[in-house]
């Protein structure tokens, strides 16, 4: 290549990377030479064996799985999860370079305002022709019941996503605002992350410039907003969501609760979350799912995922939400074709940084223009939000102009000309990516952050670069398998420090109250977990009878059989498919929670859910089976030690750990009561209550006599000390339960902990003799009234 010898000696690295003619590069300039930011980074990957590359490359894959990052591609499996597709080669840029792309994008966030605020305001822009009244009027994200409604803050949108792309001029063009609920920011964290652990050399990212900065400014913008009415937090449409992971990811890294619509509720005009210490003030709402979902009563009444009144309380300005309701119309793609006029009209200006050349059909000279260049022309919905280059958004409408020509494709356009757009079809510039063990030149994209602060528009300095698997522009979503770069603004000199924290002065900050809608995920992961592992205790055990004696109709094995059928336990069928819904429901409800698990909770239970699905359905039964099973028991049981013990103390906490006692006291009365409804002298079921309870030490050391009902039942059901026992599992609830809200209220106590004193007090009295069948069975209705009264307390 004629610039490889101007920047870089002769390298095997680039001898594929083959510049396309007409179309701009990151890494080489328009004379062939090496942009001068690229310089130093190729020439540390220059030093690297393909060995080396390889292994680097796998630790940045291996840091993504472990910290579980993912994305939903959508699929027939609705919470299909995927991993981060990480091109792991940067996009470099100078910082002169962005500087100059900023200012550009800085003009375009006030005028995108500008205009939001007509469209909700006095609508001039329509009155005076400037915007055409059908691209308002028709648009489903242009929502009445919003209009004449202003924000608490003056502001629409304080969060704001460019999707640029450089032209064969060099020049960069908008291609798209993202102004609902911009998403990648996060994900640009964990690019940046990523990509360190493949190129950790301090030369030359030591020039980079520092993401941190950006989102301290913005959670600082954030609780300025809610400085009077209430803290800040996430609004989520939930699990299902194609970015949760991000969600999860930036509530945890900005400290900020994540919420979901049925968290909040609105009582006189202030909006609400419900906690497991009652209704508590919300006062800022960065909002996370389009404006039609936000709100059943007044929007998309078909919503489940809205909370009923919030439109009612942005109208009497008692919550910011970011962005505004209803800013989603600036995401039009027809609206493109008319911002640069309407710049010169609010702003006085032309467009520093132009968008994509867009034709509305609706216009005759327009339409006709469409027509006679309709093949070399991206014609889609004219209402759509979608980027053109976007085929997994592709609306039906681009799908038909994809199947027409010549004097048909014009006949179609004149008969739908309000509906279409043309727009210039994209020549996006390339960057290295590595594909197949060498560098090629792919197309790509950058995605810009911008934030609004007291001091102005604040950039996310680079984070997140869109890159296609093949040469073609049309496939950079990654639902369409392109993939997510890191971008580096580099620097001529080393980039001063950021972080996250205003280190000014020490300051402990209240973490607010547990929704209840966690408290409830938690409680039953709590008990799901449990529940998986005394399913795991009790089919090892059989599966060690098995291998003991060999026979499946051995009279000692066909009772322990019996005995786990009566505990809903089919050792008929694969261990692997009993298991599966108990730790699936535990993934599940630990999934609505994950912003409040560590990294390391999160791929314990990862690894957990993988060893269980490495489990064959045609394993062995007996000894096999058993080992397996043992491992399964160890793994879970790490995961519980790891969470229970690395939790801080708060009502998180306490609500898990009160589901794993309650599973693990009833489990125990339940296990008992089999053993006793099933007893066949001297065919091992009180040695099986020993094993599901790992105490057979405990007694041979304690009691030094045979099993018999009243040490087994002593032991499992009134030994204080013994943590398998029924007794232990209710003195813990009812210590948490002392420590729980509103456990105490003009000096009686609670419903739950009155139900807990009474039952702990039942069993300190009893004795042995006194754990019958009846006697388990009325402890076991006891804990299920004291589990209705915690989820009518606290988490419903």
């Amino acid at each position: 290549m004629s610039g490889q010898a101007k920047s870089l000696p002769p390298t095997p690295l680039l001898a594929d990377y083959k510049l396309r003619s007409g179309v701009a590069d990151e890494l080489f300039d328009a004379s062939g030479a090496m942009r001068p930011a690229w310089t130093a980074f190729m020439a540390q990957l220059a030093k690297l064996s393909p060995e080396e590359v390889a292994e680097r490359f796998a630790r940045g894959d291996r840091y993504l799985r472990d910290a579980g990052v993912f994305f939903r591609q959508y699929s027939a499996d609705p919470l299909q999860e995927r991993e981060w597709p990480l091109s792991h080669i940067p996009v470099i840029l100078h910082e002169r370079d962005w500087d100059a792309i900023c200012a550009g994008l800085t003009q375009r966030a006030e005028l995108l305002e500008r205009v939001v605020a007509d469209l909700y305001g006095d609508c001039t822009l329509v009155r005076d022709g400037h915007l055409p009244a059908a691209l308002v009027a028709q648009n489903p994200e242009w929502h009445r019941p919003l209009v004449g409604m202003k924000p608490a803050s003056g502001h629409f949108l304080h969060l704001i996503a460019f999707e640029i792309g450089r032209s064969p001029d060099g020049s960069w063009l908008v291609l798209g605002d993202r102004t609902q609920s911009p998403s990648g920011a996060g994900f640009a964290l964990e690019n940046r992350m990523a990509t360190a652990r493949v190129f950790p050399e301090p030369v030359p990212r030591a020039n980079v410039r520092r993401l941190a900065g950006f989102f301290r400014a913005f959670r600082g913008a954030l609780d300025d907003l809610g400085r009077n009415g209430g803290r800040a937090a996430i609004l989520s449409p939930g699990p299902g969501n194609d970015t949760y992971f991000e969600h999860t990811y930036v509530a945890r890294y900005l400290g900020l609760p994540l919420l979901e619509g049925e968290d909040l509720i609105v009582q006189n005009g202030t909006v609400q979350v419900r906690t497991v210490s009652g209704p508590q003030d919300v006062g800022v709402l960065w909002r996370r799912l389009d404006t039609g979902y936000a709100d059943p009563l007044e929007l998309d009444e078909t919503s489940q995922i809205g909370t009923p009144g919030l439109v009612d309380a942005v109208r009497q300005g008692r919550v910011n939400i970011v962005n505004a309701l209803g800013s989603g119309i600036l995401e039009t793609r027809a609206f493109l074709a008319f911002l640069p006029q309407i710049s010169e009209v609010l702003l006085g200006e032309k467009l520093k940084m132009p968008n994509i050349a867009t034709w509305w059909c609706g216009q005759d000279s327009e339409r006709s223009f469409v027509q006679d260049n309709a093949g070399k022309m991206f014609i889609g919905d004219a209402l759509s939000r979608a980027l053109p280059f976007d085929i997994g958004n592709a609306d039906g409408l681009a799908g038909t102009a994809q199947t027409l020509a010549g004097d048909a494709l014009g006949t179609w356009i004149e008969a739908n000309a309000a509906n279409l757009v043309g727009q210039e079809t994209v020549t996006l510039s390339t960057t290295p990516a590595w594909i197949e063990d060498r560098l090629l030149p792919r197309p790509m994209s950058v995605r810009v952050f911008a934030a609004r602060t007291a001091q102005g528009w604040v950039f996310l300095p680079g984070g997140y670069a869109r890159v296609g698997r093949t040469e073609e522009a049309g496939a950079l979503s990654m639902q369409q398998g392109g993939s997510v770069a890191d971008v580096w603004i580099m620097c001529d000199r080393p980039a001063p420090p950021e972080t996250l924290f205003d280190n000014e002065r020490f300051r402990r900050e209240d973490t607010g109250a547990l929704p209840s809608r966690a408290a409830d995920n938690l409680f039953w992961l709590g008990r799901y977990v449990e529940r998986a592992e005394g399913a795991i205790r009790l089919l090892r055990g059989y599966h060690l009878r098995l291998a003991e004696t060999g026979d499946p109709d051995d009279d000692s094995v066909q009772q322990i059989s019996n005995l786990l059928a009566a505990l809903f336990v089919d050792v008929g069928a694969p261990a692997h498919a009993t298991l599966t819904p108990m730790l699936g429901s535990a993934r599940l409800s630990a999934g609505r929670v994950r912003d409040r698990f560590s990294v390391d909770g999160w791929a314990a239970l990862t690894d957990l859910m993988t060893s269980l699905d490495a489990m064959s359905a045609n394993i062995q039964p007996g000894d096999e089976c058993a080992r397996q099973l043992g491992i399964l028991l160890r793994k879970i049981t790490g995961f519980n030690g790891l969470v229970h013990e690395n939790m801080h103390r708060t009502s998180g906490w306490r609500f898990l750990t009160l589901g794993r006692a309650m599973e693990r006291a009833d489990a125990a009365a339940a296990v008992l009561t089999a053993c006793m409804a099933g007893d066949v002298p001297g065919l091992g079921l009180l040695d099986m209550a020993l094993e599901y309870g790992d105490s057979r030490i405990t007694h041979q050391r304690r009691y030094r006599v045979d099993p018999t009902w009243e040490t087994v039942g002593d032991l499992l059901a009134l030994d204080a000390n013994n943590p398998r026992s029924v007794l232990f599992q209710v003195t813990a609830m009812r210590r948490i339960a002392q420590d729980l809200p509103r456990a105490q209220v003009a000096g009686r106590v609670s419903d739950v902990l009155g139900a807990l004193l009474r039952l702990e007090t039942q069993l300190v009295v009893a004795h042995p003799s006194d754990i019958t069948i009846a006697c388990l069975t009325d402890i076991r209705a006891a804990l299920a009234d004291i589990s209705a009264k915690l989820a009518s307390a606290y988490l419903n």
